[in-house]
């Protein structure tokens, strides 16, 4: 949902309005801006996926703090994520002493409750940042604190990033949907698996570890979905089981391995055959970019699946858009 863009605004409403809104949603102290007035732009959408808040937040350099002492108190318990968008450079991130430039692989930390940040960027920019309830996470404050500085060294932090980057690009649709509730349990899964892969102690990483493999499986299996060697023995490996328990977590949980994987490919898929800006691609580019090395395969698959081919599929979308939507 659209908060604000300060294009909309006289020039002389701009910084006040920005100030406004960001103390509003995020408990932003201040924000300092690179450009004048006149010159500056800020876009702000928000999303609330049950008690996961999203933020999208781009435009020119900025310098974005929150201060402990000046903080809203309703957001004194919420902890923080944020990530700088793929191809707008770095960010610098600042929480409780500790630094960090942020590219597009990093993720920053925040627990309001016990700590300061900052977070900014210089030129054109866009960041990326969710908040939810430290309750939510059923970790103790000084487990987050002390992950601050770790995150950089977790192999869960792809894993969220990717989470929360396909959360954004289907936001309106999924905020407002029935999943909007699993979609936030498997975020907050997520990131109580990266604070205590690099701060918790042994007993609490084994069994955070066990609470979250199937969400860490699926996330896996997102961000890796288009590479053809996406086999059960690579997710196995990544996570430190056997074949046989990979297999036995899917089962309990209704789930059949390589079925998620074909369903979730052919989606994939389909929406590329009936994307305009693709038209330039074939069918077998486009069954390739999803994993599908055999063109027979994919065909006769998408066929099963949506009753109806490939070619038939892309053309009766370019004749009429809804049926893209409606297959959604």
């Amino acid at each position: 949902m659209l908060v604000l863009d300060t294009n909309d605004l006289p020039a002389a409403d701009r910084l006040e309005a920005l100030h406004a809104v960001v103390a509003q949603e995020g408990g932003i102290s201040s924000a300092e801006e690179h450009e004048p007035a006149a010159d500056m732009w800020k876009r702000l959408e928000v999303w609330h996926f049950g008690p996961v808040t999203l933020f999208d937040t781009r435009g020119t350099g900025v310098r974005f703090v929150r201060s402990f002492r000046k903080a809203r108190r309703e957001l004194l318990d919420n902890v923080s994520v944020m990530a700088q968008a793929e191809g707008f450079g770095t960010a610098a991130f600042g929480c409780d002493g500790y630094q960090r430039q942020l590219g597009a692989d990093g993720i920053g930390l925040t627990p309001h409750m016990v700590a300061s940040h900052e977070y900014g960027w210089a030129g054109a920019g866009s960041s990326l940042a969710f908040s939810v309830d430290i309750a939510h996470l059923a970790l103790p404050v000084d487990t987050v604190r002390a992950a601050v500085p770790l995150l950089q060294h977790s192999p869960v932090e792809s894993l969220l990033l990717q989470h929360i980057r396909g959360l954004r690009l289907q936001a309106d649709r999924l905020s407002t949907g029935p999943e909007a509730e699993a979609l936030a349990a498997a975020t907050v899964q997520l990131t109580r698996a990266l604070i205590v892969s690099v701060a918790g102690n042994d007993t609490t990483r084994r069994a955070v570890a066990h609470e979250t493999l199937l969400t860490r499986v699926l996330a896996y299996l997102h961000a890796h979905l288009t590479e053809p060697e996406l086999t059960p023995q690579r997710v196995a490996r990544a996570h430190g089981i056997s074949v046989r328990t990979l297999y036995r977590l899917c089962e309990e949980n209704g789930l059949s391995l390589e079925q998620w994987i074909i369903r979730h490919r052919l989606e994939g898929a389909r929406d590329d055959l009936a994307a305009t800006d693709q038209d330039h691609r074939t069918n077998e580019s486009i069954a390739r970019s999803w994993g599908f090395g055999n063109p027979a395969h994919f065909s006769r698959r998408f066929q099963q699946t949506y009753g109806t081919t490939p070619t038939r599929w892309r053309r009766h979308s370019r004749d009429d858009p809804a049926l893209s939507r409606e297959a959604e």
